[in-house]
């Protein structure tokens, strides 16, 4: 949650993609934001002021600080509560590898997924993502040569 002002927005407009450190691995890693996300952040910005150095979600104890990885997996569990789904089935990480599983699904392009997740190590992204020997054989089965 250390995600910037300034890395989400060029002159006044909240950009289509964002570069951040990955603080495990201290590799960048670019995200898309959706069109819904930009239009939440823009009017959250606007709220919330600030410049370009402060942080995107402030802490609710220090304004200067960044909002903690604990405080934004309780605000994830309120939400899924919220719209009526089990916060043990949901949560920070889950949401994580969602749009990669599914883009892995959808394509089979393993290294895409690895790019997208910042992972080194093409077996973190098979570990991650739970590929077995049926994924790779049903993904055969659909290629023609």
């Amino acid at each position: 949650m250390k995600i910037r002002i300034g890395d989400l927005v060029s002159g006044c407009a909240v950009r289509n993609r964002a570069t951040v450190i990955q603080q495990k691995t201290r590799r960048p890693v670019q995200f898309e934001i959706m069109t819904e996300a930009r239009k939440s952040l823009t009017v959250w910005l606007e709220r919330r002021g600030g410049s370009f150095l402060n942080f995107v979600f402030p802490s609710r104890i220090d304004y200067q600080g960044h909002l903690s990885t604990r405080q934004y997996a309780r605000l994830v569990d309120e939400w899924v509560s919220t719209v009526g789904l089990d916060k043990r089935e949901y949560g920070t990480h889950s949401l994580r590898r969602t749009k990669a599983s599914i883009i892995y699904k959808a394509t089979g392009n393993l290294r895409a997924v690895q790019i997208l997740l910042g992972h080194t190590n093409i077996e973190n992204t098979v570990r991650y993502l739970g590929v077995d020997i049926d994924d790779a054989l049903t993904l055969s089965e659909r290629t023609e040569v």
